[in-house]
Order: C-alpha cells, then sequence, then structure tokens
C-alpha cells in the first residue's frame, strides 16, 4: 500500500518467498513487516521474527491438541508476539476483513454484471 501512495515512506523492497526458499528464517528475520500465508500451521517461529517487525497472519489452520480441534495460524503466535511490535490473531485477526471485503466485492461483481452502476460512480 506504501508503495501505490509513492509518498514519503512509500518506498519499500517486497520480497516473496515460499515455504522452501533457501535461507527463509534470514529473509524473514530482517522484515519490517512480515505477512504470512504459507497453509503451514505455526510454520513461522519466533526466531524468524525481527525485534519491532509488525506480523500479520494470514494463516489459518484446524490442529489437534489435547484432544480438541483448534484454530492457530501460520505464525507461532506466542513466540512471535515476544519480538513483534504488533501481530495478528487467528482466529479473529485478518479473517474478518478477508470476509467484508470478499462480500463487497461480490456486491461489485453483481451490480456490474446486472449493468448497475457502481457504488461512489457519482462522486467527483
Amino acid at each position: 500500500l506504501l508503495m501505490l501512495l509513492k509518498g514519503p515512506g512509500g518506498d519499500a523492497t517486497v520480497t516473496v518467498c515460499h515455504s522452501q526458499s533457501r535461507d527463509l528464517p534470514e529473509i524473514a528475520r530482517r522484515a519490517d513487516i512480515l505477512i504470512a500465508a504459507i497453509g503451514k500451521p505455526r510454520f513461522v517461529t519466533g526466531d524468524m521474527v525481527r525485534e519491532g517487525a509488525v506480523v500479520i497472519d494470514v494463516g489459518i489452520n484446524r490442529v489437534l491438541e489435547n484432544g480438541q480441534k483448534r484454530l492457530v495460524g501460520d505464525v507461532d503466535f506466542e513466540a512471535a508476539a515476544e519480538k513483534a511490535s504488533a501481530i495478528t490473531p487467528v482466529p479473529g485477526g485478518v479473517g474478518p476483513m478477508t470476509i467484508a471485503m470478499l462480500m463487497a466485492n461480490t456486491l461489485k461483481a453483481a451490480r456490474r454484471a446486472a449493468g448497475l452502476p457502481q457504488v461512489g460512480d457519482d462522486l467527483p
């Protein structure tokens, strides 16, 4: 988002990795903002998080713990929270925003398919 603004502080180096990326822990430790969407429970460990980083956990995984099913993210929340300046929880983190945007985009697509004007099209 900052890169799109192209204003002060609007520049960044974006690095995209996957679970098999070489030197992944080292790459992750350099991130000021770490977004995890890998599909593996607690894949991102505390030692992969830079002190003061912002961690956004997009993952949602069902795991069995002590005979109970539970939702966890792609980040080991407890370990990462010790280092992060901010971290999104799972559940309850980015999920509600994802659902809201999905609904907004569904409505936008339906209006477009029906030939109706988009909300806000009449604004200058």
